[in-house]
């Protein structure tokens, strides 16, 4: 199947695996939310339980270091692409409320990123994240 969309998740490449896992998963739900008409149908299983929906397309996850990280970041902002952001400072925030400020203090042009997701037109995607590798 082809989309017209792409999503790319990008990981810091330096990170501690339990701090990669946990990253993408954030950032998953990031798009999925900001994007629910992308989400498909429950999953149901043989006996007829219900499961929640998944995203409909594939999700690409990425390694970068800090500077290919931001420049992906610099890259979808300059093309208007759905963002979910991480920052280092995240990981020692212990809810939401407490992520958002923690991001808020970051400097707008230079946050101290570990991961960022985007989602928008395929090409778009492509630009932002051209020259980074995919997650081994």
């Amino acid at each position: 199947m082809e989309f017209d969309t792409k999503v790319a998740v990008i990981v810091l490449e330096d990170l501690a695996i339990w701090q990669k896992l946990n990253v993408t998963a954030f950032l998953a739900t990031g798009i999925a939310g900001a994007a629910p008409h992308a989400l498909g149908a429950p999953y149901e299983d043989a006996s007829g339980r219900t499961h929640a929906r998944l995203l409909g397309q594939p999700m690409m996850i990425y390694k970068a270091n800090a500077s290919g990280l931001l420049r992906a970041y610099r890259q979808s902002i300059e093309r208007e692409l759905t963002r979910a952001v991480y920052v280092r400072a995240m990981f020692s925030t212990g809810h939401d409320e407490a992520n958002r400020e923690a991001f808020r203090r970051e400097p707008p042009d230079a946050p101290d990123l570990v991961g960022l997701a985007i989602r928008g037109v395929k090409n778009g995607v492509d630009k932002a994240i051209k020259g980074l590798s995919l997650h081994p």
